[in-house]
């Protein structure tokens, strides 16, 4: 027998169950902190929640993040709600879920009104001149991660130029550019498995130090396990919660009123978010600026930057949408359009949200007993790979607005490119914070605007 070595630390014992309350208080820590877009996010949860407190270990995580990455919906709010889910059932699920989203949801409500009531102030306008070309570079940046990891073979590579070609060329519609995504997935799944078996996550294998709360072994905890009774009612629950309140919009201000075209069309979107809130973004500019109307093209930009710049899954940035719509609809008369924009922001990030608590609380047990099958990723790996089509699709509509704001009979904006061009060298050659570059560009803009406007 070989004895173990004299200097191995022995491990630290199992950690005490936690308790309600300071799981809640972490999850609003957490919602305060979670800055960084949802690679970011994680790695937080991960260092938190797997090295530090031991409160799972690194496979079950792991286990549920590649469940939370081929849902639709924000990846590491779905975690959140997972994660609390396992540890304290469903009210668990639901606070940490919650609580990730709704200080991004107040902030976004402040920032929004001082972005609509002041943004034509010369200092804020200078600020928005230098974060508008940083925010295209970021979008470009995320093709380019994105496709890095989805674009494994050429056969992706088509399915991504494709869906390039059907939205740039074609105005095919996001959503039916996803279903024939999923459907080409579905089908070479089949019939080329090895084409279709490079979606989901990849991450190192890194053993625990000591053993978590909810470790590998740990067995599913009895409200974790699959019933069919169970299953039925939270999708029963989960109906209800979507059809009260879009029947209480319809019969209090009609179908065709902004508050319940608002409820309808961000339920599609909500279903929509494949591969994260990028992919989504062309799929609300087509509703909310194209045919609704509820803001400007480069209105979407500037919340894109709000959203990057604060805690929260990106995807919050439907909140400025909504606020933006409703303030500047003065839904409730011209002496209270801050409650508009406010109920419209709350409205949006409801129907916004909601489906993805439904996902984790109805699927969270079939996860528990069921391991990773093509069948169910293949799909995912071809809707990643043309939502890198999309998204380049997105990133030459802001760069078209923001270097040509009067149109290609206007002039080039020689400084926005300018900017554009060092956000992308930060970005692709510095790795830099995404919050750092909007931060400095949005000083050099003002610089600029000060000087020479």
């Amino acid at each position: 027998m070989t004895d173990a070595p004299q200097d191995a630390a022995p491990l630290a014992p199992r950690p005490e169950p936690v308790s309600f309350l300071d799981a809640f208080t972490f999850w609003l820590k957490l919602g305060f902190i979670s800055f960084g877009g949802p690679a970011g996010q994680i790695a937080i949860m991960h260092q938190e929640l797997v090295e530090n407190r031991r409160w799972i270990s690194e496979r079950r995580f792991l286990h549920a993040l590649n469940y939370c990455m081929v849902l639709p919906g924000p990846e590491a709010q779905q975690l959140a709600t997972y994660i609390g889910w396992l540890m304290h059932r469903t009210w668990g699920g639901i606070v940490a879920g919650a609580l990730f989203v709704l200080p991004s949801l107040v902030i976004l409500i402040g920032l929004s009104w001082l972005y609509v009531a002041f943004g034509e102030v010369p200092m804020v306008a200078g600020l928005f001149y230098g974060i508008k070309p940083a925010v295209t570079a970021i979008v470009v940046h995320a093709a380019h991660r994105i496709g890095g990891r989805a674009l494994k073979n050429r056969w992706l590579w088509v399915i991504a130029a494709a869906s390039f070609a059907a939205i740039f060329a074609g105005n095919v519609p996001f959503p039916a550019i996803v279903a024939c995504a999923a459907l080409i997935g579905y089908i070479g799944g089949r019939i080329a498995p090895s084409v279709f078996s490079t979606g989901g996550a990849r991450h190192g294998n890194v053993a625990p130090r000591a053993p978590a709360l909810i470790d590998d072994d740990t067995p599913t905890p009895p409200h974790a396990r699959f019933h069919w009774t169970r299953l039925a009612a939270v999708i029963g629950v989960g109906l209800l919660l979507w059809l009260l309140p879009m029947a209480a919009l319809t019969a209090a201000f009609g179908w065709d009123h902004t508050f319940t075209q608002m409820g309808w069309f961000f339920t599609k979107a909500a279903l929509l978010t494949f591969g994260g809130a990028y992919a989504v973004l062309p799929y609300v500019y087509q509703g909310a600026v194209v045919h609704y109307g509820w803001l400007q093209p480069t209105q979407m930009i500037d919340g894109l930057a709000l959203g990057e710049t604060t805690p929260g899954p990106l995807i919050m940035v439907v909140a400025f949408v909504g606020f933006v719509g409703g303030y500047g609809k003065a839904l409730f008369g011209p002496e209270a359009t801050f409650l508009a924009g406010a109920c419209a922001a709350v409205v949006v990030t409801w129907f916004t949200f909601l489906p993805s608590f439904l996902f984790i609380l109805a699927g969270g047990p079939l996860v528990e007993a069921t391991h990773d099958d093509l069948k169910f990723t293949a799909p995912l790996t071809a809707i990643t790979a043309a939502v890198v089509g999309v998204i380049l699709n997105l990133a030459l509509f802001f760069g078209y607005h923001v270097l040509w704001p009067q149109g290609f009979a206007g002039r080039f904006d020689a400084a926005s490119a300018v900017i554009a061009l060092g956000a992308a060298v930060a970005l692709f050659r510095f790795k830099r914070n995404v919050m750092h570059v909007i931060g400095v560009c949005a000083v050099v803009g003002l610089g600029i605007r000060m000087v020479f406007f």
